[in-house]
C-alpha cells in the first residue's frame, strides 16, 4: 500500500483514506470519473501532488490484485 493512504477502523469505517485527512479514495476516484480535473478534485479536498500519486497508486495496485473468474453456463 502507497506510503500516503492509511486504513483505520476509527476512520470513515475503515475505508482506505488519505494519510492525515479523513477523506476517502473512492471520493477522490469518482469526483475525477464524475468529470472534475484534477486541480479542481485537489483544491477542494485540499490535496498535494503527491496525495493524487498516492491515490493512483493505490487503484492501480487494487485493480492489479483484482481477480474475475468466467462461470460457464
Amino acid at each position: 500500500m502507497p506510503k500516503g493512504i492509511t486504513i483505520d477502523p476509527e476512520i470513515q469505517h475503515g475505508q482506505p483514506v488519505v494519510a492525515g485527512t479523513r477523506t476517502p479514495i473512492v471520493v477522490i476516484l469518482s469526483s475525477l470519473a464524475s468529470g472534475m480535473t484534477k486541480e479542481e478534485v485537489m483544491k477542494d479536498y485540499d490535496l498535494t501532488e503527491e496525495n493524487m500519486r498516492d491515490v493512483m497508486a493505490y487503484a492501480a495496485q487494487t485493480i492489479e490484485l483484482e481477480r474475475t473468474y468466467s462461470i460457464s453456463a
